[in-house]
């Protein structure tokens, strides 16, 4: 099944679903997910970013912890979903998700932007503004910047053009060079297609161009449709633990679903030809603030090697590389509590 028609399954499968079935889903989540200390804080509102009104979900269980502020990537799926499965982190920080342009609650405030206003340069703009923000209304010197997936091509650029925001970068899931990591996601998942005998996995594959430059969104979507498919980790793990969460979501009404889907779709395909031009290493390799790595030993998708090989190029004040075994894609999330142990050795300032 390709990205898109997983997208699609999942929207109708909501629409179907008994209504009784999901408020019951939804509320045990939202019991699950309160958060009654003195000192907590439980946000989602709307904060004007570069004109636009964007979405910034804030929770934890004390505001003198550290400021965690997550670049979602998809690029277009926030990574508010995931809340549920976050929710020991929100013990130990004050967990910020922000829905960008096109995305989540941001799309559906204001709908899709014009093509000028969805580029990552954009996005990178907003995220400074965003940063700035959090950091002064929560009375924090710096945050500390987490960025996964695609999110990388926002929050890395971030770090290094406002070094005095951020106390550290976190990356996962983490992108290098487009191209190259195409390239190669192809090919292995060719050699574990024809390990097991999948002969209609391998012709999708064999006719897709050895030369990423010249796929297309479509062509894309079925070389992530195979690599997942076939991870050995957790074949479409990730992909089933973000549906299930989102459709049951405390706080999401079906309307929320579905801007999220939408978004989902909608802003990887306006954004095609720019990602697949991404390549980290012509911003260089220096960071003026400390710079750690905690990757899916197995991913698939954002390829664990080339993430280690920058990782020993970069230049950083301090850097701690963590590959969490028996993960892929996601670690994040399909591995929170391994995460959170990585996260918790990452020095913040007040």
């Amino acid at each position: 099944m390709t990205t898109a028609l997983i997208v699609l399954a999942a929207a109708l499968a909501v629409l179907a679903a008994p209504l009784t079935v999901r408020t019951v889903l939804k509320r045990r989540a939202a019991a699950r997910a309160r958060i009654t200390s003195p000192n907590g804080i439980v946000e989602g509102r709307y904060v004007r970013i570069g004109g636009v009104e964007q979405w910034l979900q804030i929770r934890g269980e004390d505001r003198a912890n550290p400021v965690l502020l997550v670049v979602h990537g998809g690029p277009g799926s926030p990574y508010s979903v995931f809340t549920a499965v976050q929710r020991e982190w929100e013990r130990h920080f004050t967990v910020v998700h922000w829905d960008r342009r096109g995305c989540g609650r941001t799309l559906r405030r204001n709908g899709m932007p014009a093509p000028r206003d969805l580029t990552f340069e954009r996005m990178v703009a907003d995220g400074i503004e965003v940063a700035e923000h959090v950091r002064a209304h929560l009375g924090k010197d710096r945050v500390i910047l987490m960025a996964g997936s695609m999110g990388t091509i926002v929050g890395l650029p971030m770090a290094r053009r406002r070094p005095d925001l951020f106390s550290a970068y976190v990356g996962t899931d983490f992108y290098v060079d487009m191209v190259a990591n195409e390239r190669q996601g192809r090919a292995d998942t060719l050699a574990r297609l024809r390990a097991a005998g999948n002969t209609r996995g391998v012709a999708a594959l064999q006719a897709l161009d050895p030369d990423p430059r010249t796929w297309d969104v479509k062509a894309w979507g079925r070389r992530m449709q195979w690599s997942m498919g076939t991870d050995p980790a957790n074949p479409n793990g990730g992909l089933k633990t973000l549906f299930s969460l989102l459709l049951t979501k405390p706080d999401y009404s079906l309307r929320d679903v579905v801007a999220w889907l939408k978004g989902f779709a909608a802003v990887r395909d306006a954004m095609f030809a720019e990602f697949m031009r991404f390549d980290a290493r012509e911003g260089g390799t220096r960071l003026e603030i400390p710079f750690h790595l905690f990757q899916g030993a197995q991913d698939v998708v954002t390829l664990t090697g080339p993430a280690v090989e920058y990782f020993a190029e970069v230049d950083a004040p301090a850097k701690s590389l963590v590959l969490i075994e028996g993960a892929s894609h996601f670690a994040a999330f399909t591995h929170p509590a391994e995460f959170l142990a990585a996260l918790r050795t990452v020095p913040a300032a007040a």
